[in-house]
């Protein structure tokens, strides 16, 4: 397989995840893109760089988009191009469980890595409270 992975955030928040998977990882075998939006960005010229990324990634099996925040202009931006061949799937709620581990099973198909994600998100989120340490 050869997923393609595009991280679409507001400003530098997917590039600092990536480096600091990337610090943790020592890097990735997945192609990996980061797009940021800034504020004040033309909604129709990110449309274009995030398209442009999704060519460049997509070598036959996909791209995964994660993105920061539902219903904010990174994934609203992302969610126009989403399409329903499976070809590109979004994931809202960046966090770097979830980039740790869709890094770690660069081999899977795209709905494998895109449960990866999900779970990776999930399950990376705890209470932590001194008394229970």
């Amino acid at each position: 397989m050869s997923v393609g992975l595009l991280i679409v955030t507001h400003g530098e928040v997917g590039q600092a995840l990536l480096d600091s998977a990337y610090a943790m990882l020592g890097g990735s075998v997945l192609q990996v893109g980061v797009v940021s939006v800034a504020n004040g960005s033309d909604p129709d010229e990110i449309v274009k760089e995030v398209g442009t990324a999704i060519s460049t990634l997509n070598k036959k099996d996909g791209v995964l988009l994660l993105t920061d925040m539902y219903g904010a202009t990174p994934s609203n931006i992302v969610m126009r191009l989403q399409d329903d061949s499976a070809h590109v799937m979004v994931v809202a709620g960046i966090n770097l469980p979830m980039l740790i581990r869709v890094l770690n099973y660069p081999d899977l198909s795209i709905e494998q890595l895109l449960e990866k994600a999900l779970s990776g998100g999930r399950d990376g989120i705890f209470c932590c409270r001194r008394d229970e340490l």
